[in-house]
């Protein structure tokens, strides 16, 4: 694979690139299940010229277990478990979303994040599907989504090139399964992010957007939790991005999960535009503006080297935002493991992780040699 070779991903008969980037608006939960707010956040975002809007279906038990306790977020620390079962909203609230979003001429995207998620979005008939970080390691959801036949956006924040590698033969392998045919992940696009909330700019190391294109054969963006309105956005474009995704709020004091760093619209339209003349001016144009506008030192920071690895803001998240598999209940030595006792949970920083989601399967049946305390990891020394 040529590294300079351009990467396209093809949506709903669209087919975005580094020459028309696909600029998504992440509204994720911050609509607090209003439906009034969410049609306003949605007015909103298409009055910045935004292609699409994203939202994510919650359910608090596909994501935590009650005992992670509280968890530091951008407002301060909050017990999450609890917050998200406010954030649950029934199927027709993501169906009236879709039908408006798409009523303003943009695309309606949305995060799954376990079975029962994955199952109201598919009968929602996306165009598209987008899989969040700590999910990338989600054996059973990335299996689901896979089987579906949809273009998948992938963030990649918190991983390793190994974890990457793992989901997308998931992805590829089913759907070519599916469709059977052999295809090279001409569906995928895979978004590089910094899992840290908000992420420094300068842990972003942009160069690698080329690389994972060229390693994998997909096409590649950025979903950025810097706090900056462009500079990384339209320096990723010049790095080959075809897909940039940021946050979007109404206001940065609004109280959304996210909302502290989000961008308001005014600022969201100033990423827009810095997008498209990125787009447009090509990359030498683009980095030259930068380097005189914003500092030949911080674009080099933020370029990075290229080489994948996890960025300072995350490497303390590996393994506790990631999945692993946690006892649902208390266990107690000597008692056999059957399905229901455990699911693949995210561990945040409160309980131990456990084995990797893909060994869901192979534990049932086994004994527990330990007490195993509902919500702490299963590990291997566990059965």
């Amino acid at each position: 694979m040529n590294e300079n070779e351009k990467k396209t991903i093809l949506i709903d008969g669209i087919e975005y690139s580094q020459d028309k980037p696909l600029i998504i608006a992440e509204l994720g939960t911050s609509h607090n299940g209003d439906i009034n707010r969410a049609k306003e956040m949605i007015d909103a975002a298409a009055q910045t010229a935004a292609d699409c809007v994203k939202f994510q279906i919650v359910f608090a038990d596909e994501i935590l277990h009650p005992n992670t306790g509280e968890v530091a977020l951008p407002g301060g620390k909050i017990r999450l478990f609890d917050r998200f079962k406010t954030l649950e909203s029934p199927p027709e609230f993501f169906s009236e979303v879709k039908e408006y979003a798409e009523s303003r001429k943009l695309l309606f995207l949305c995060t799954p994040f376990g079975p029962k998620s994955a199952s109201i979005l598919k009968e929602l008939r996306p165009h598209a599907v987008k899989i969040a970080s700590p999910e990338l390691n989600y054996t059973g959801l990335l299996k689901e989504i896979a089987g579906w036949g949809l273009p998948v956006l992938l963030s990649s924040g918190v991983s390793k090139l190994s974890d990457i590698e793992t989901a997308l033969e998931i992805l590829n392998n089913d759907t070519a399964k599916a469709e059977k045919k052999r295809i090279d992940y001409p569906q995928i696009c895979l978004l590089h992010c910094v899992t840290a909330y908000p992420a420094p700019e300068t842990d972003y190391n942009l160069k690698i957007l080329p690389s994972l294109s060229a390693v994998f054969g997909v096409s590649s963006g950025v979903s950025d939790h810097s706090c900056d309105s462009t500079l990384v956005p339209a320096l990723a474009v010049s790095m080959g991005a075809c897909v940039i995704e940021k946050h979007f709020c109404l206001s940065r004091n609004d109280p959304g999960l996210d909302d502290p760093i989000a961008l308001p619209p005014d600022e969201f339209s100033q990423m827009v535009k810095a997008v498209r003349q990125a787009a447009s001016a090509g990359p030498e144009k683009t980095l030259d503006f930068y380097r005189q506008t914003r500092g030949e030192s911080l674009v080099d920071k933020i370029l990075g080297s290229g080489i994948k690895e996890l960025a300072p803001s995350e490497k303390a998240n590996y393994r506790y935002t990631n999945r692993s598999v946690h006892a649902l209940r208390d266990i107690k030595k000597g008692e056999v493991l059957k399905k229901g006792d455990y699911a693949a949970l995210r561990t945040e920083k409160n309980l131990r992780p456990g084995l990797e989601p893909s060994m869901e399967d192979a534990i049932e049946g086994r004994i527990a040699r330990n007490s195993i305390p509902a919500g702490e990891g299963i590990r291997l020394e566990d059965i």
